[in-house]
C-alpha cells in the first residue's frame, strides 16, 4: 500500500461534521505513458486531508495490467503494489476497494486489452465507483461502459472523442461527475476532483484545509471549461467577445453566419466585428475559420476518419475547399500533416 497503515496527523482540524467511519479505499490503475503531474495532483490531496483528522480518511494502492512498475510520459518509472489479476473483481478474495481509478496518457488507443476490459466490466457491475483521468475516458468508452453518460477527457483529445464516440455526451470541462462514474481533463484538473471527492466524504472544512495547505485559493468547480476561447491573449476582455468565440466553438460541423453569432450574443454584426478587430486584431470570419481548421487539425492527427469527412465534420462543404483552408492557417496540405503523425496512431483508429 502506498497509504501507510498509521498515518500520524500533524493537527486535527475541528470541523464540526462526524467523520468517516472507516477509510475510503482507492484501486488507481496506472497505464504506460502516464501523466505523472495528473497521478500526483489525483494523490496528495488525499495524503494532506489525512493529516487534517485524527483517523485515516483515504487509503490507497497502485495497480498496473501486469508489470510491477509503470514508466509515465516523462520516462520516469513508478513502482505498483498490485496489478488488475491480482485486484482480482469478483474473483472473491479479501481484496477490497470502494473506488477505481484510472490515470492514462499517451498512447491511449491500443491500450484496452481484453482482460483490461472485461476488468473493468466486472468492476462496473459491482457497482463500485470508476474515475477516468486524463485520456482514460477513452478506455471507458471503448470498454462500452459510457453508454449515453455525460464525460470529459483531456482537451487534445475532445474532437476526436466526439467523432469516434456518439453515444457518450462529451464536455469542455474540468470534470463531470455522471452516476457511477466520474471523468476528469486531468493534470491540475485531477487536483479538483480530488478535492471535490474530500468534500463529499469528510465535509467541506477538510477540502478547504487542503486547498490552504496547497496554497491554492480553492477548488475549481467541474463545470469550469479545460481552456479559454481559443486567441483570448488577456484577461478582462468583453464578456461578449469571450461569449461569441464559445458560440463559435459550439458550432463547427454546421457553421453560422456572423449575423447569427452576433444575434446570440446580444449584439450587433458592426459590434462583433468591433470587438474582434479591437481585442485579437482580425475579422470575426478569420477567427472563425482559424478555430474550425484546428479541429480539423487534431481529427487528422487523432482519428483515421476519411479526410472527406473530416471536412464535413468541421463545416467544410469541398474537399478543395478544405485542403486550401487548412494549408493557409497550418502551412502543410492535411494530407501532408496526417503523413506526419507518430507511428503509434494505428490505421483502426477512428473505429469503436
Amino acid at each position: 500500500m502506498n497509504a501507510p497503515a498509521n498515518i500520524q496527523p500533524k493537527g486535527a482540524v475541528q470541523t464540526g461534521e462526524t467523520l468517516p467511519i472507516r477509510p475510503l479505499n482507492f484501486a488507481i490503475i496506472v497505464m504506460p505513458g502516464f501523466s505523472h503531474l495528473a497521478l500526483h495532483a489525483y494523490i496528495e490531496p488525499f495524503r494532506i486531508a489525512n493529516t487534517f483528522s485524527p483517523v485515516p480518511l483515504f487509503r490507497w494502492q497502485l495497480a498496473s495490467l501486469g508489470n510491477r512498475s509503470v514508466v509515465g510520459a516523462n520516462g520516469l518509472a513508478i513502482t505498483v503494489d498490485t496489478t488488475t489479476e491480482d485486484l482480482g473483481a469478483g474473483s472473491g478474495n479479501d481484496v477490497r476497494f470502494d473506488h477505481l481509478v484510472i490515470v492514462a496518457g499517451e498512447p491511449i488507443e491500443k491500450q484496452l486489452t481484453p482482460s483490461l476490459s472485461t476488468f473493468l466490466r466486472s468492476v462496473a457491475r459491482r457497482g463500485i465507483a470508476i474515475s477516468a483521468i486524463g485520456t482514460a475516458s477513452w478506455l471507458l468508452a471503448q470498454s462500452g461502459l459510457l453508454g449515453e453518460t455525460r464525460c470529459t477527457i483531456h482537451w487534445s483529445r475532445l474532437a476526436a472523442f466526439s467523432e469516434v464516440f456518439h453515444r457518450p455526451r462529451i464536455r469542455d470541462t474540468l470534470f463531470v461527475k455522471d452516476g457511477q462514474f466520474s471523468t476528469c481533463a486531468g493534470e491540475l484538473a485531477a487536483f479538483d476532483l480530488a478535492v471535490d471527492l474530500i468534500g463529499s466524504h469528510a465535509g467541506v472544512v477538510i477540502a478547504q484545509e487542503v486547498c490552504r495547505h496547497a496554497t491554492v485559493e480553492g477548488q475549481r468547480s467541474g463545470t469550469n471549461r479545460q481552456t479559454g476561447p481559443s486567441g483570448l491573449a488577456f484577461a478582462g476582455a468583453s464578456e461578449k467577445l469571450v461569449a461569441a468565440m464559445q458560440v463559435m466553438e459550439e458550432n463547427v460541423e454546421t457553421p453560422l453566419s456572423m449575423d447569427e453569432v452576433a444575434a446570440v450574443v446580444g449584439i450587433s454584426r458592426r459590434q462583433l466585428e468591433r470587438l474582434f478587430t479591437t481585442h485579437l486584431g482580425l475579422p470575426p470570419v478569420r477567427h472563425y475559420l482559424k478555430i474550425r481548421v484546428d479541429r480539423a487539425k487534431r481529427l487528422v492527427q487523432g482519428t483515421r476518419m476519411p479526410l472527406i469527412e473530416v471536412a464535413v465534420a468541421c463545416g467544410f462543404v469541398s474537399a478543395s475547399h478544405f485542403s486550401k483552408c487548412f494549408r493557409v492557417v497550418h502551412g502543410v496540405t492535411p494530407q501532408q500533416c496526417r503523413l506526419a503523425v507518430p507511428a503509434w496512431v494505428g490505421p483502426g483508429l477512428g473505429s469503436c
